[in-house]
This record gives C-alpha cells, sequence and structure tokens, in this order.
C-alpha cells in the first residue's frame, strides 16, 4: 500500500492518511514505472473523403479542420494517414489516382510518373494539418497498380509479381518524393493495407513471409529516408503473425520502425510481439446508422471509442491509435457526417471521445502506470514533455465514484451526453468522475 501512496505523492496529489491506508485511493498512479512512448493520434481522409469537405464553404471547411487539429477548439490530431493511390483517374468514387496509373512497358522500364499537386484533394489536407502543427503524416497503399500484381487489377486482392517488386518500391518512394515537393514530409511510409483481406475495392494479398521478403527489398531503396511501417492486418490478433515473421527475419527486422494492425476482426488485447513501437492504425465500428450519441449502447457510440482507445494504450501498449475516418457521408461511422449537396455537416460523440486523449496527451508524452481501486473505472495516465500529466478516467458504472486527491492547477474535461470536453476547474482536492462519463484531468 505504501508503494501507491508515494506514487500519488510524485503526481502532486495528496496521500491518503496512513491511518486509513485499508481504504485505497479511487486512483493510483505510479510515474516510476513507465510504458510506452506516445506517438500521437490520428485520421484518414483516404479515399477522396475530402472532396466531400471541398464542396462546403470556406468557413464550414475551417470548422471542420479546426475539430480535427486544432487543440483548443477540436481533437488536436498529430497524425495524418494518406491513401497512396493505385486505380486510373477516372474511376469511380472511392478510388484514389496513381501517380503511374499505365504501365510503363515493364517492370524495368523507365517510370512515367505523373503527379498532379492535389492527390485527391490529400496534398491541400496535409498542408491545412501541417500549418495546426501536425508533423506526422503516414502514407499508405491499398494496393500496387493493377498491372504490377497477379490479377491485373488494383482490386479484388490478387500478389505483386516477384518481378515488380524493385519497381512497386521505387513508386513507393517516388510518391514521398512528390510530397516533399509540395513541403510535406512522409515520415512514415507503408506498402500494404489489409494483407489478409480481399476487398472488392483497392487490396492486395500478402502472406507475413511475403511481407518480411518485400520489407527487404523496398528499406534498401529507401535508405532510412521514412520510418516503414507494416503491415495494417485487418484484426490485432492476426497481426501478430505479420510481426512475428518480420522479428524472426534480422534483415526484414532492421528496416520495420512500426509495426500496425487493424481492429476489425480483432480487438486489441495485448502488445504485438516486438520491441518496437506499435501503432492502432485504422478502425471504425460496424453499424447501419448515422449515430451522433455518446451512450446508447449501439456499439459505435462514442462510448465505445473511448473503451476502445483505452483498450489499446494500456492492454496493447500502441503508441498511436489512427480511426477510419474524419468524415463522410451518409451512414458512416466516422467522425463526422458531410452532406456535400446540401452543404452542411454533423459531429458525433466519437469525435469528442478521441478528444478527451489526443488534445492533451501529445507526441513525445510517456504513459506511465495507473489503477483504480474500482474495476468498473477504466484509467491511464501520461506525462508529458512539458511535465503536465493528464489521467483519463472513463466511468464504465452508473454509479459516480469520488478521487479524494488532486493537489496543484488541475482542470477536468468532461465527456458525456451533455457535454464535449466540457472544463472545470478542480478546487480542493476531489474529483468526482460521474457515471457512464468521460474524464480528462490535466494537472500543470
Amino acid at each position: 500500500m505504501l508503494r501507491g501512496l508515494v506514487a500519488v505523492a510524485l503526481l502532486g496529489l495528496v496521500a491518503v492518511n496512513p491511518a486509513h491506508a485499508a481504504e485505497a485511493p479511487a486512483i493510483t498512479v505510479n510515474e516510476r514505472v513507465t510504458h510506452q512512448q506516445i506517438d500521437g493520434f490520428g485520421v484518414s481522409q483516404a479515399f477522396r473523403r475530402n472532396e466531400l469537405l471541398e464542396a462546403l464553404t470556406p468557413a464550414q471547411q475551417r470548422e471542420i479542420l479546426d475539430l480535427w487539429f486544432d487543440r483548443q477548439k477540436g481533437a488536436g490530431l498529430s497524425i495524418l494517414r494518406l491513401g497512396i493511390g493505385s486505380s486510373p483517374a477516372g474511376s469511380p468514387y472511392d478510388h484514389m489516382v496513381s501517380i503511374q496509373p499505365e504501365n510503363p512497358g515493364g517492370p524495368d522500364a523507365p517510370p512515367k510518373y505523373v503527379w498532379d499537386g492535389d492527390d485527391n484533394s490529400q496534398v491541400w489536407v496535409a498542408k491545412e494539418a501541417k500549418a495546426y502543427g501536425v508533423k506526422r503524416f503516414f502514407a499508405d497503399a491499398w494496393s500496387a497498380p493493377g498491372y504490377m500484381k497477379t490479377n491485373g487489377d488494383d482490386k479484388n486482392g490478387g500478389n505483386l509479381l516477384p518481378e515488380w517488386e524493385k519497381a512497386y518500391a521505387d513508386y513507393l518512394l517516388a510518391y514521398t518524393k512528390f510530397y516533399a515537393q509540395e513541403g510535406i514530409k512522409i515520415t512514415d511510409l507503408g506498402f500494404t493495407n489489409e494483407p489478409d483481406w480481399t476487398a472488392t475495392y483497392a487490396s492486395m494479398r500478402f502472406t507475413p513471409e511475403q511481407a518480411a521478403q518485400f520489407v527487404k527489398v523496398l528499406g534498401p531503396i529507401t535508405k532510412g529516408q521514412v520510418n516503414l511501417v507494416c503491415c495494417d492486418s485487418f484484426g490485432w490478433n492476426q497481426a501478430k503473425a505479420y510481426t512475428a515473421a518480420i522479428e524472426a527475419d534480422p534483415e526484414a527486422r532492421r528496416w520495420v520502425k512500426t509495426h500496425t494492425g487493424h481492429t476489425y476482426a480483432s480487438p486489441v488485447d495485448a502488445p504485438l510481439p516486438t520491441g518496437r513501437k506499435s501503432w492502432m492504425s485504422e478502425w471504425n465500428p460496424n453499424g447501419s446508422t448515422w449515430n451522433e450519441a455518446w451512450d446508447d449502447g449501439s456499439g459505435y457510440d462514442g462510448f465505445t471509442i473511448a473503451q476502445a482507445i483505452h483498450d489499446a494504450l494500456t492492454l496493447g501498449d500502441v503508441s498511436a491509435y489512427i480511426y477510419w475516418l474524419g468524415a463522410s457521408r451518409g451512414t458512416t461511422r466516422a467522425f463526422m457526417q458531410v452532406d456535400d449537396t446540401a452543404k452542411t455537416y454533423k459531429v458525433s460523440k466519437r469525435l469528442w471521445a478521441m478528444a478527451a486523449y489526443s488534445r492533451f496527451i501529445r507526441p513525445g508524452a510517456v504513459r506511465v502506470d495507473a489503477a483504480a481501486a474500482n474495476p468498473a473505472l477504466k484509467v491511464s495516465a501520461f506525462r508529458n514533455t512539458d511535465g503536465s500529466k493528464v489521467i483519463v478516467a472513463l466511468n464504465t458504472s452508473a454509479e459516480a465514484v469520488t478521487w479524494d486527491g488532486v493537489r496543484g492547477r488541475a482542470t477536468a474535461y468532461v465527456t458525456n451526453n451533455d457535454n464535449s470536453l466540457t472544463p472545470s476547474a478542480v478546487t480542493g482536492r476531489t474529483v468526482t468522475l460521474q457515471p457512464r462519463t468521460l474524464t480528462t484531468i490535466v494537472v500543470r
């Protein structure tokens, strides 16, 4: 018990009187025990979703960008995931334009790259994100161009032809150079998205062993100019096989800096088998309607997102959490719904669930040990590089929990049915963690 009391004092919180040591504090934080370093929280707008924003007024565009990237008005997101195109220009909605839509004449022919400076409006959003302070730009390819694949199509799976491996690696590096031309440094590069899932849209298959093999082609070509990311499996448990294959190959392990997985097929339940960083790089929940609710039991409300982020950080030790998507149309489970015809948009509580973490836990932060006396309280704690501490508590029960122990200059931000990061100064030593509520406590 003494260890817990010391830990609370380290965070600038008042320790419990030893005479009452039998009563465990609601939250115990131990800064001496550290976990993963945080790279950030992000969003993707791939598959031409930015074109929806372009249909809105400039004022509405600014409001949405503020909600994504501004640290006072919105989520303060710090990672933008970009989709590397594979389809020819003029493809139907949901496909991305390729930088080499036509076969240049074979894998050994000089490449014939085409760059329009726009990349389905992804360049525009990247520049805006950079202006807000975003420094991590993660470019990911769903497929190689169809002519490089066994099925001759960027869609419906298929495999990368061995003779095209080097040309595909060159193609990926060229993409990063085009962005550099526009003033955007691609910091993280992925060559595959859900390699264990065949989709009717852009998709390409790799086994874990094939992915490790291609890393050994791509790595030397990039020469460390960009962090290589692999492998974005469609489930977290499934991603473990890809991580294990890379870790088992010394040359592949040399090049891959970040291991990634999605959580459609299986949720985060444990860390990936690597000593390197891992990211939960794509997910949104299943659902059949647009939903703005915080806590309605639908499984795609804000409360669901808060639980998923907590689990990824605490069970999976992830360094980044990237949501799919920032905005889309119709019955989307994106953070926002855009009606490009009516020129309107709506915001769901899913955005504010992410914001309760992303606005305050900044790149470079370190997760420190945190525990709750009540198992219904899901708690995580972080120390930012500026010295501020962030404690995020999701109260999953129907009863309030009182944490008597805060000291110093602290603010609690509340997110629930009626609030979206509503701030309140903490007076005295007590914070009330309301039922079915996400509370972010920032101690400076």
